[in-house]
């Protein structure tokens, strides 16, 4: 599909068109087209993370005056996980405009999530340097925040990592952080080792096909040994 279909249901108008395609650019494609004049997505990937972060500390700072800083963290965690990502990505259809393999176009399930994840994290990253954190906000307050109501309803928020992050900030005052240890594995079949830390000092170690769900089972290793 055109690129130019994407920008109408975002309502966003790139300026540079490149940094567009650029976040619609998985690894896989490059693997096919090594002529492709663009990069692949992931150092776009990389800086939407910490902008969508921002974006939603600010929200729920705002919404949420009498929380601890814990709850929001843990809330926030929910909010920019890999599955609420992806029904980001499914309400653009993003998944139609994402350049990949043909191996990957194949993959379902999880795999495919993460993929849409990370696209969504690409995007916000190619809106943030092309039109500025101004309209961050409103994209995230449209496509994100919708989900506010679901999570708290459900209670999704509360998982092994949040059951960490309570714990740590209160009985050790520190807030666990996570890293990558290592991957394996074809590009459509990664598996990640991720460590979790309490400041400098490795605490236990997990492994999953996405980031996320090896920082679960990392933090499902150290509640171990604090219980």
């Amino acid at each position: 599909m055109n690129p130019e279909d994407l920008e109408k249901r975002i309502g966003i108008v790139f300026k540079n068109k490149d940094l567009l395609t650029e976040a619609l650019t998985h690894r896989s494609y490059l693997n096919e087209y090594p002529k492709w004049r663009l990069p692949h997505n992931e150092r776009l990937e990389y800086l939407g993370d910490a902008v969508l972060e921002l974006a939603v500390s600010e929200e729920l700072f705002s919404k949420f005056p009498k929380q601890p800083e814990g709850w929001l963290t843990v809330l926030r965690a929910a909010l920019v996980n890999y599955q609420i990502l992806a029904k980001v990505a499914e309400s653009i259809v993003l998944d139609d405009f994402i350049l990949m393999s043909r191996g990957e176009r194949k993959d379902t399930g999880r795999a495919r999530e993460v993929i849409l994840a990370n696209a969504i994290e690409a995007l916000i990253g190619a809106i943030y340097l092309d039109q500025g954190f101004k309209k961050i906000k409103p994209f995230m307050e449209k496509f994100v925040m919708k989900n506010l109501d679901e999570v708290l309803k459900t209670g999704s928020y509360k998982d092994a990592k949040s059951e960490l992050q309570e714990m740590a900030q209160e009985k050790i005052k520190v807030t666990p952080t996570y890293r990558v240890l290592g991957e394996s594995g074809p590009a459509h079949q990664r598996v990640f080792k991720m460590g979790v830390y309490f400041g400098d000092k490795l605490i236990a170690e997990g492994f999953g096909a996405a980031k996320q769900d090896a920082e679960l089972e990392a933090a499902k290793s150290a509640l171990k040994k604090y219980k």
